[in-house]
């Protein structure tokens, strides 16, 4: 086969269909960016959850003398001494599940609610007596929540029990919501990218019809005449994988180190690094240059009958 006809076939094909081609190279590129982001977008909630699920805590909440008049969970009083004291002691004995236990006084939780909510009208009217003594309990694997939460919940002492993890749940599950919504999206832009490569294709075969017959005639096989079709597609949505690309490394750049520069503004997030861009990027651009050929390819053979 000669390599200089083959080339020259394709860029015949690409000036012929200009717009389509640029149809072509808009849709693969929106579509593959946003396959790009959606497994970036994975990447960084795996890494939020390591790094968050990491420092979470369960904490034992203690009645105080306020909740024993308005809570069920108090009703036989305040905690005391010795139920404090029993209380930690069989933390203690839990260390297949417990890493680390750390008592907050209610002096302690009083001045760290005056540093997080200080600006709150409610913060002026509580003393430190109406806060709740706890115990904050660091697990060794954040899953097993459930075993403190059966072993202490409805003890007497005891106001509640809660797990910080499940705040982090429903962050994650509204990220892998989002996450979902860009999928969708990706798909209906993929299936439209395909329909465009096909009627791209097939507009371009259609064109030539004389000098594909021709060939046919001399005898040329079906791969020879196909190379060309195939290779434009392939040519256009390179050029969309690459665009798509550009996208990615755009995005980081300006959302996270420098624009928004969100690496700055929230320093409670660890963000993915380039690594996990750059990774990605081998991926969309074989993406980009297997799926137009592949559909190319199947498109022809009916259609030229090769």
């Amino acid at each position: 086969m000669r390599a200089q006809f083959v080339l020259s076939e394709i860029g015949v094909g690409l000036r012929r269909n200009l717009t389509m081609t640029f149809a072509v190279v808009v849709s693969v590129a929106l579509s593959l960016a946003l396959f790009g982001g959606s497994l970036l977008m994975s990447d960084q909630v795996s890494t939020m959850k390591g790094y968050w699920y990491d420092k979470v805590n369960v904490s034992v909440f203690l009645c105080n003398k306020s909740d024993a008049e308005s809570d069920p969970n108090c009703a036989k009083g305040a905690v005391t001494s010795d139920q404090k004291k029993q209380i930690l002691a069989d933390l203690n004995k839990m260390t297949s599940v417990v890493q680390k236990v750390t008592y907050e006084s209610q002096d302690e939780a009083y001045k760290h609610y005056k540093e997080q909510f200080g600006d709150s009208p409610l913060a002026s009217s509580l003393t430190p007596d109406q806060m709740q003594e706890s115990y904050r309990i660091k697990l060794k694997d954040p899953e097993k929540y459930q075993v403190i939460a059966t072993a202490f919940d409805g003890r007497d002492g005891v106001q509640s029990v809660q797990d910080q993890k499940g705040i982090l749940d429903n962050l994650f599950g509204l990220l892998n919501g989002m996450n979902w919504a860009a999928r969708a999206v990706m798909a209906l832009m993929l299936v439209v990218a395909l329909m465009l490569i096909v009627n791209t294709v097939r507009v371009s075969a259609f064109s030539r019809r004389r000098e594909t017959g021709i060939m046919r005639l001399v005898g040329a096989s079906g791969f020879y005449i196909q190379a060309p079709f195939i290779m434009e597609a392939a040519v256009a949505g390179l050029i969309g994988g690459g665009v798509a690309c550009g996208f990615l490394v755009v995005a980081r750049y300006l959302i996270i180190d420098h624009g928004l520069a969100l690496s700055q503004k929230l320093n409670l997030i660890n963000f993915i690094g380039w690594d996990a861009v750059l990774t990605k990027l081998p991926l969309i651009l074989a993406t980009s240059l297997l799926m137009p050929a592949l559909a190319a390819f199947f498109a022809l053979r009916k259609y030229l009958k090769v």
